[in-house]
């Protein structure tokens, strides 16, 4: 509990535009700075060099930094559904609402995608993407069996709660969840993920899925092909074993990762 309360503390200070972690460490970082800064430019005027001096640009907290965390939500759900779709290879695959700079550009280093999204996509897209504006919860559904594969990552959470422009409503990832399967042709795969844990609404960023209510929903539609989840420290675990107690104690996860490729039947 001590822990989610600091998570959360961060959390409100990160968006208002203080990361008091990296504030910490740059502090920490900045005599090393100064003194790294003095050493080589006396070594700078000793030895010919084709670069001029130009401006300071101190990253005195990157000191600290490691090679890269290879864990968390976002880190495993891209790679994990991106292997999936490599070995699967449909002939069409469209993406709806998933991190452009993540999964989809995973994806786009092997193949075509068209990428579906409800905010304006600026600028010109690399060649094997394709964009088109669309509403997830639009009614009445356009594109009704339009895909044999499509994707939706950590995307039906956020509908409805206002954060990206969208409008409020309470009921929207409903209305999300019925025209994902609309779109999808009989026999299509959903590549699906959303957060994992005790039911809730941290209002604006996500809702958090119990997985007692969210598998019933799954399994009128589809069947499961695969499952694995992301668990409180980050950590894939995969595979799931499908055991009744733990999926309805969504796998012990406070805010875990429910990760899915589903069958439409």
């Amino acid at each position: 509990m001590k822990h989610r309360w600091l998570r959360g503390l961060y959390h409100w200070a990160y968006q208002f535009g203080w990361d008091g972690l990296r504030w910490l460490q740059a502090w920490r970082g900045l005599p090393a700075f100064l003194r790294n800064r003095a050493r080589f430019k006396r070594q700078w005027k000793r030895t010919p060099s084709p670069f001029a001096w130009g401006k300071l640009r101190p990253c005195p907290a990157d000191r600290f930094a490691d090679a890269g965390q290879a864990r968390g939500h976002y880190f495993h759900q891209d790679l994990w559904a991106a292997q999936r779709l490599f070995a699967n290879q449909p002939d069409q695959h469209v993406d709806a609402g998933s991190r452009v700079d993540g999964f989809v550009a995973h994806v786009a280093s092997f193949r075509e995608l068209e990428v579906w999204d409800l905010r304006p996509q600026p600028g010109p897209l690399p060649r094997n993407l394709r964009f088109r504006r669309q509403d997830l919860t639009q009614r009445p559904w356009p594109l009704n069996g339009y895909c044999g594969s499509l994707s939706c990552l950590s995307v039906l959470e956020h509908l409805g709660l206002g954060r990206y422009g969208d409008a409020v409503d309470p009921e929207a990832y409903l209305a999300g969840w019925e025209n994902l399967h609309a779109a999808l042709k009989p026999g299509g795969r959903l590549y699906f993920s959303v957060p994992i844990g005790p039911g809730r609404i941290e209002f604006d960023a996500h809702r958090v899925f119990d997985l007692s209510y969210l598998l019933p929903l799954i399994e009128e539609k589809y069947l499961v092909e695969a499952l694995a989840y992301v668990n409180d420290e980050g950590d894939l675990v995969e595979p799931a074993g499908r055991d009744q107690g733990a999926e309805r104690a969504s796998f012990g996860c406070w805010f875990g990762c429910g990760l899915f490729v589903l069958k439409k039947k």
